[in-house]
């Protein structure tokens, strides 16, 4: 859990932070459903699962070649990433002063 105090002498300003991160919270979960509609559709395309993308298929193995390789791979990376974010931000506690 991560905690968050905020202390300003311009007055209370917690709840324009809350905001923002709560703006960030749903910038990354539509970010996270566009990413996710992308990587259906390659599974579909190919059949197959990410996790099976995952652990061996190449370039060669894919119709789209290179292109669809780096496209897939990077759109996985992408949702970890994501995924990473929106955990490290709905685990902060906002502590009061």
């Amino acid at each position: 859990m991560s905690k968050v105090k905020i202390t300003s002498d311009k007055g209370d300003i917690s709840d324009i932070v809350k905001s923002a991160i709560e703006a960030e919270i749903k910038r990354l979960e539509i970010g996270l459903d566009k990413t996710n509609k992308e990587i259906a559709k390659f599974e579909e395309k190919y059949s197959i699962s990410s996790s099976d993308f995952l652990k061996g298929v190449t370039a060669d193995d894919l119709r789209g070649g290179d292109e669809d390789y780096v496209r897939w791979s990077g759109e996985l990376r992408i949702k970890e990433r994501i995924i990473e974010d929106l955990g490290k931000l709905k685990d902060i506690e906002y502590v009061a002063n």
